[in-house]
């Protein structure tokens, strides 16, 4: 039972070739089979944190996998958007992309550098993560003018920068945190 919180998430990451071929050989304005791929990776991506945490399933396995799931996801979707609507989503395509691989990276490094487990995602990045998945479905499902639709990138954009300063502090937290034990140890 502890590896299928794990199995879950690698299922998400599978689901993101299947999200960009829907989208795009879907001819329809509306891209029916895209949202429900989209919605049953958003599914799985509860599933696999309400399993881990009610079978303490934890691991640090599940914690690259989980986000590493969610992030391919939604770098994808607000790509394929990209490629629709061109012209200001590609900053928010360079934005998200740097912005996560300095987290993913940041987070790598505070466990191997510190010596502790990956900090988990926090309520900011889950509640980033819910806005995302609710501006790219509205987009995907209603004619949204492309003025809008790109300012309601930018606020989810917004809050994930707002996201990634969350975590940056945490970051510097466990290391000074793991720099004064080291301290008091050879003390």
């Amino acid at each position: 039972m502890k590896a299928v919180p794990n199995i879950i998430s690698i299922f998400r990451i599978c689901l993101v070739p299947v999200f960009i071929l829907a989208y795009f050989f879907d001819g329809r304005d509306i891209k029916v089979y895209a949202i429900i791929v989209y919605a049953l990776a958003s599914l799985s991506d509860f599933l696999d944190g309400f399993l881990a945490r009610k079978f303490e399933a934890s691991s640090n396995l599940g914690k690259f996998l989980d986000p590493l799931g969610d992030k391919l996801m939604t770098f994808s979707v607000v790509l394929c958007l990209t490629i629709d609507m061109g012209g200001l989503m590609i900053l928010a395509v360079i934005v998200l992309g740097v912005k996560e691989a300095c987290m993913g990276i940041g987070g790598l490094v505070v466990h191997k550098v510190a010596q502790v487990e990956i900090p988990p995602s926090n309520l900011i990045g889950k509640i980033s993560t819910v806005v995302f998945f609710l501006v790219c479905a509205v987009i995907m499902i209603f004619e949204i003018p492309k003025t809008i639709a790109i300012v309601m990138i930018s606020c989810a954009v917004a809050l994930a920068l707002l996201t990634f300063v969350s975590y940056v502090r945490t970051y510097i937290s466990v290391m000074k945190n793991r720099e004064s034990l080291i301290n008091e140890e050879r003390a």
